[in-house]
C-alpha cells in the first residue's frame, strides 16, 4: 500500500489521516481559514496540538480564550506558535488579522486529561544536527520540555537544507525494545521552497520487506508505521516537515540507528 497522501487545495477543515485507519495512535488534519472565519470541534478521546502554519488566530479551548497567535507568514520564515488542546475538549480556531489561516491539527489518541497550553515562539528548542551532506534544523515544540503536560503526543518540525539529507543516518523506532529503541509511530507533513521544487521520501526496514520511496510535493504527507525514513532535498529547495509521534510505551524517544549503513559510512571516509 501506499502511505503517500498527496495535497489536494481545500478550504475549512479537512481530515487526512485518522487514527484507528491507517495508524493506531496519530493523526493528522489540516484546517485552512479564509479572513473572519472559524471553526468548532471535539477532541473526544485525542489530545491534539494545533500549530500555526501562517496566519494569526484566536483559540478557544472550553472557556480559556487564546489571542492573536501565530507570528510567521510561512513555515520558512519563524519558529511556529501552537497550542495544547487536552482530550475530552472543545475547542474554537477564528481568523484575526483578515487574512488566510492555515493550522496543522495534530492528534494523538490519550488516556490521561492535561491543561490546555501555548507553545510560544521563543519557548521552541531549536537544535542544527548533522555535518554537511546531511545538515538540518530541528524545532522541538512538544517533546521533553513537555514532559507531564501531556499524555502521549509528541510534535516538531525539521527545515532541510537544500541538497542534503534530514532524518540520516536512517534510524528507526518501531520494536519496544528498552534501553536500545522504543516503538513510535509517525506522520509527516511536507512544506517546500520554492514550493515548484519537490523532495524524497525514503522508507526501509532491515530485510527490505518494505522498500519504498515517494517523491514529495508541497503539502503532502507520509505516514511512517515502521522502517527507516530518511528524507532528501532537491538542490536548490529547502523542505520542511512537520511531524507527529505517539506510541504505547511512553513519550522518550529512542530511535536506532541502520547500522548497516552507519558502519559502511565510516569505513568510507578513512
Amino acid at each position: 500500500m501506499s502511505y503517500l497522501y498527496t495535497f489536494k487545495e481545500q478550504i475549512g477543515f479537512k481530515e487526512v489521516i485518522k487514527p484507528g485507519d491507517v495508524t493506531k495512535y496519530t493523526g493528522f488534519s489540516l484546517l485552512t481559514l479564509g479572513a473572519g472565519e472559524s471553526y468548532k470541534a471535539k477532541t473526544c478521546d485525542n489530545e491534539v496540538v494545533l500549530v500555526i502554519l501562517s496566519g494569526k488566530a484566536n483559540v478557544k479551548v472550553d472557556d480559556v480564550k487564546y489571542e492573536n497567535l501565530g507570528e510567521r507568514k510561512d513555515v520558512f520564515s519563524g519558529r511556529a506558535t501552537s497550542v495544547y488542546i487536552p482530550l475530552g475538549s472543545a475547542y474554537e480556531v477564528a481568523e484575526a488579522q483578515g487574512e488566510k489561516l492555515e493550522v496543522a491539527v495534530l492528534s494523538a489518541v490519550a488516556e490521561k486529561k492535561f491543561a490546555p497550553f501555548v507553545v510560544k515562539p521563543e519557548e521552541v528548542v531549536v537544535n542544527h544536527r548533522g555535518v554537511p551532506g546531511y545538515q538540518r534544523d530541528v524545532h522541538d515544540i512538544i517533546v521533553d520540555n513537555a514532559e507531564d503536560k501531556v499524555d502521549r503526543i509528541v510534535v516538531g518540525e525539521t527545515f532541510s537544507y537544500p541538497g542534503e539529507w534530514s532524518s540520516y543516518p536512517s534510524h528507526k523506532h518501531d520494536t519496544f525494545n528498552p534501553p536500545e529503541e522504543t516503538m513510535m509511530e509517525e506522520i509527516y507533513f511536507f512544506k517546500v521552497n520554492p514550493p515548484e521544487g519537490f523532495g524524497i521520501q525514503v522508507m526501509y526496514n532491515d530485510d527490505l520487506s518494505l522498500r519504498d520511496a515517494y517523491i514529495i510535493k508541497d503539502g503532502d504527507v507520509v505516514v511512517i508505521p515502521e522502517g527507516y525514513h530518511p528524507v532528501a532535498s532537491a538542490p536548490g529547495f529547502k523542505v520542511y516537515y512537520l511531524w507527529v509521534m505517539a506510541g504505547p510505551y511512553g513519550r522518550k524517544l529512542k530511535p536506532k540507528d541502520d547500522q548497516k549503513l552507519v558502519d559502511a559510512m565510516k569505513k568510507s571516509c578513512k
